[in-house]
Parts: structure tokens; C-alpha cells; sequence
């Protein structure tokens, strides 16, 4: 059984020994500088760690870790272009280094080329693996969808944002973790409890998320911090400080996330204000920690040999002072 430090390597090698560049180069150039771009290629390597976890071979799964990372590449440029990112992994967003128009249709093209990769490799469960990609891809959308539609919202609930973030991040997580254990062809029930691990784990990862998106360093994060106090996204950061703070805060909150057409640093100033007033750093925290204790209660009840659960057990443990 690898490391996960083991399988990021072997996912580092399989995407430095794949192009991803065609004709017309105006709509394959813009795939290719997304895709080396890097980041941290978890799910790829979730594909791999869940189809060894059950004595699955590494080649089977290759088209299919690749399949998973071109998908959620295209949904982060097309979340860029949404959202307005200037930068991703400390780069310039597609649609900033080319335009609006080359991210929308490159971004078409990633998701139609991450079914020709499912599709490259035959498997007598391949029928329910494409199930599980496909109800994956239209999770991630509606994730999508809910997340702009709170942007306009005032009555979103901490329930609502959870499940919008269930659909957003954590199903893509585990659907690679579910498409993985599929292809070893692994136990029904176990499939079931690697699937909810990773519906913990990816809360988890992304609560995180939220958090550095406040409080993290750009040089390390990658990405502009306090973009989605500009973009009024309702977080669990703000969510959670409308239910502690004091009724002036609050007020000041609403104003801020609602009315406010000031300079966009002044507003992310003041409300990092009031989170500091009531810890909100630690309140997230907290809510981090139960999703992270859920997930390891899902993967202890899997089984198999504890050795073969180790790369999931050394991912948790990236969790502790992640930083981008």
C-alpha cells in the first residue's frame, strides 16, 4: 500500500506524461495552462488511494484520476469567471488571461473531455461508475447555483450554507473516493462508508476554505483573501457572527454584506472587525473539528486492514495548519 505522499507523486507523473493540447490551440491552450497550474491534486489522488485501499491496480484508475481532475478544473474556471477571481494558484484566471469567452468555452470542452477519459476504459461496473460521475457533476452545479443564489439572500441559515457547500465540494471528494473503490469493486457497504467520509472530510476542507479565504496569507493561499467578503458570500463565518454577535454588530453586518458601496478594503476591514470581537476564527474551528471526528468515525467502521487506510489517515492529518 503507497503513502499519500506515494500517490500525489505517482498523480504528479501521470499529469506530466499527459497533454492536454489540440486544435484549434485557442481552445486547448487555455486547458493546458489550467491543468499546470498544479494545486494539490487531492482528488485525483483519492481515485488512487480509495482503488488501492481495495486491492485495485494503479493503471485502471489512471484515465479515471485524470477524468476527475480535468472535471474539477473546469469548474473552477468557470467559478472564476462567476465570481470575478483575478487570480487562481497565484496565477491569472483564464478569463483574465484571455477573456470571458475562451473561459466559458474552454471550460465546455474540459467537462465533455473528462467523460472521453471515464470512457477510455472498460470495466463491468463502468455503468455505475459514470452514474456516480454524472450525479457528481449536477451535485457540483446545484452546489454552484445555491452559492450565488445566496449572494442575494439575507434569511440563508447555517443548514442552508452546509448543504450548499455538501453539493459544492465535499460530493466531488467523495464521488472520487466512491468512483476508486468502485473500479477495485469493493464491498457495497464499505463504498457507502468511504462516500461519507468523504462528505465529512470535504466539509471539513472546505470550512477550512472559508477560513483562509479571512485569515490566510495571499503568498501562501494562492488566491486573494477577503474575496468573499467583497462578493457578499454567505459563509459559515458570517452566518455563524450573525447568531453571536451583538445587535449593533449585527446591524453593522447586514449593512455590510447588503447596502455597502464603499471601498472594498474598508468593508473587509470592518468585518474582520467583528469577527475578531467574537472569536469567529474559533467558532469555525469547532465546527471543523466535528466534521473532521465524523469522517474519522466513517473510515475506522471500513473493513479492511488499518494499513491500508493510512493515506486517508495522513490526509486528515494535512488538515492540521493547512494554509493554502
Amino acid at each position: 500500500m503507497a503513502s499519500l505522499k506515494e500517490i500525489l507523486t505517482t498523480v504528479g507523473t501521470i499529469f506530466e506524461q499527459e497533454s492536454f493540447l489540440s486544435e484549434p490551440k485557442e481552445l486547448y491552450e487555455p486547458i493546458e495552462y489550467t491543468l499546470r497550474l498544479g494545486g494539490k491534486r487531492i482528488r485525483p489522488s483519492l481515485v488512487i488511494a480509495a482503488n488501492q485501499m481495495f486491492g485495485g491496480s494503479d493503471e485502471e484508475v489512471h484515465n479515471a484520476a485524470i477524468g476527475i481532475e480535468v472535471f474539477h478544473n473546469f469548474t473552477l474556471l468557470h467559478d472564476d469567471l462567476m465570481d470575478k477571481s483575478p487570480l487562481r494558484r497565484g496565477k491569472e484566471t483564464v478569463y483574465r488571461k484571455w477573456n470571458e469567452n475562451t473561459a466559458i468555452l474552454s471550460g465546455d470542452t474540459m467537462f465533455a473531455l473528462a467523460w472521453r477519459y471515464y470512457l477510455k476504459q472498460p470495466h463491468p461496473q463502468l455503468q455505475e461508475i459514470l452514474n456516480c460521475f454524472n450525479e457528481t457533476a449536477i451535485g457540483v452545479c446545484e452546489g454552484q447555483q445555491y452559492d450565488m443564489n445566496f449572494e442575494s439572500c439575507n434569511d440563508i441559515t447555517i443548514n442552508d450554507y452546509m448543504e450548499m457547500i455538501r453539493l459544492k465540494t465535499a460530493v466531488l471528494l467523495a464521488g472520487a473516493l466512491k468512483i476508486g473503490a468502485l473500479y477495485a469493486q469493493a464491498p457495497k457497504e464499505d463504498v457507502e462508508r468511504l462516500y461519507n467520509f468523504g462528505i465529512h472530510f470535504g466539509l471539513a476542507f472546505q470550512l477550512q476554505d472559508d477560513l483562509l479565504d479571512a485569515y490566510g496569507d495571499v503568498a501562501v493561499f494562492g488566491k486573494q483573501t477577503g474575496q468573499d467578503i467583497r462578493d457578499n458570500k454567505k459563509t459559515y463565518l458570517p452566518l455563524r457572527a450573525m447568531e453571536l454577535a451583538s445587535q449593533t454588530d449585527k446591524e453593522e453586518l447586514k449593512k455590510l454584506f447588503t447596502n455597502f458601496d464603499g471601498d472594498a478594503e474598508e468593508k473587509v476591514s470592518r468585518v474582520l472587525a467583528i469577527y475578531s470581537h467574537i472569536n469567529i476564527q474559533e467558532e469555525v474551528e469547532k465546527a471543523i473539528e466535528k466534521e473532521m471526528n465524523m469522517a474519522i468515525s466513517e473510515l475506522n467502521a471500513i473493513k479492511i486492514d488499518e494499513e491500508r487506510k493510512q493515506p486517508l489517515r495522513e490526509l486528515l492529518n494535512t488538515m492540521q495548519g493547512r494554509q493554502s
